[in-house]
């Protein structure tokens, strides 16, 4: 498997001008996007259908399958709701647990993170959606479905959709909920999303949809999978900050993900947010004695979720370093649950359980 398989889908969804810019909006009602681990309403997931994305069948009912156990594991703490064309629902209702809500919206691919709907929500208990305009990650996938999902949500929920001005991907950047975002360049700054936009300028509108006041930024890396190298496999806010990394024991020679790895740490660790904290860097060891050694297969132990009461993380047949990334979970969110799952065929297309998953906050 490729990592995401790359499909190139001819024109962009180019939602950009449906909406108004949402710039005041957003400073008029005080909203800003939350933190993952304050309390949730719900989470929100996709059901994978797409044969142009996922040819093989077989594989296709396995990650289905990986899809359902995220979202039974989740529906043990928290209600869920799997997005898909209703003549799927059968089908995905045999792998579904009963606590699964299923609504009608069509979907394509999986990736909840990056074209379901981002939240925000202001401290008189309002929320709206931020449309961040999911163009499949600059054209490379078919997205006719995905690229419409956080409208659609956003409107079954009669909740107003901001126009955020930029063309991206929630995986694309991590917030704090205090005022800190912290993002690759690679998956922004880059002209299958963004052309002809400054990276000044890009930040200038996510920090203003997004409620924030500060942005770090890291290069990333261009072009090696279909992402342009989401920060949210790397590394994540655990809290205001606090930032927890996955980390290879050294560089590797002709490996652009390991020398990225460190650049990034020694711009975080050397950061402060936008409260003037310097950044406590957490660290958890990259596996190496994994199930699958596919070069493409994303073993990122800091692709978690967090949903009310548990840590839904994944394990990856290393014994050692999945014991230790739990134990790290365990320090890091203390009184939660944490919930090791073995969704390999998530991994093999190219993500993990953050990527599938979206939470919605509680009011």
């Amino acid at each position: 498997m490729q990592r995401r398989v790359f499909l190139a889908s001819g024109v962009a969804a180019g939602l950009l001008g449906r909406y108004a810019l949402g710039d005041e909006v957003v400073r008029a009602n005080g909203f800003w996007m939350p933190e993952e681990a304050e309390p949730h309403q719900r989470s929100f997931m996709q059901w994978p259908v797409n044969r142009e994305v996922h040819p093989d069948r077989v594989f296709l009912e396995m990650l289905q399958q990986s899809i359902a156990d995220i979202a039974n594991a989740i529906a043990d703490f928290e209600p869920v709701v799997m997005l898909m064309e209703a003549r799927f629902a059968p089908q995905a209702r045999r792998m579904l647990s009963d606590a699964v809500e299923i609504w009608d919206i069509p979907t394509d691919d999986l990736w909840c993170r990056d074209s379901g709907p981002v939240f925000l929500r202001n401290a008189a208990g309002d929320l709206a959606v931020a449309q961040l305009n999911f163009n499949g990650w600059g054209g490379k996938q078919t997205h006719a479905h995905d690229g419409e999902i956080a409208a659609r949500v956003a409107d079954r929920l009669g909740l107003p959709l901001i126009e955020s001005g930029v063309v991206g991907e929630a995986g694309g950047l991590e917030s704090d909920g205090d005022g800190t975002l912290i993002a690759h360049e690679s998956s922004w700054v880059i002209d299958n999303r963004n052309p002809g936009l400054s990276r000044e300028e890009i930040e200038a509108r996510l920090l203003s949809v997004l409620g924030a006041r500060k942005m770090i930024w890291a290069p990333g890396v261009v072009g090696a999978d279909i992402t342009d190298y989401h920060i949210d496999s790397l590394a994540r806010f655990s809290e205001p900050g606090k930032v927890v990394i996955q980390m290879p024991e050294a560089p590797r020679r002709g490996d652009p993900w390991s020398r990225a790895a460190f650049e990034t740490y020694d711009i975080l660790a050397a950061a402060t947010d936008a409260e003037g904290r310097p950044l406590e860097m957490v660290v958890i060891p990259e596996p190496w004695d994994t199930r699958v050694t596919s070069d493409d297969f994303v073993a990122s132990y800091v692709n978690y979720y967090v949903c009310n009461g548990a840590v839904i993380a994944a394990q990856f047949g290393d014994a050692e370093t999945d014991a230790e990334a739990e134990a790290t979970l365990a320090r890091l969110y203390p009184g939660r649950e944490i919930v090791m799952l073995e969704v390999d065929p998530v991994g093999e297309v190219g993500g993990g359980i953050h990527c599938a998953t979206q939470q919605m906050p509680a009011v």
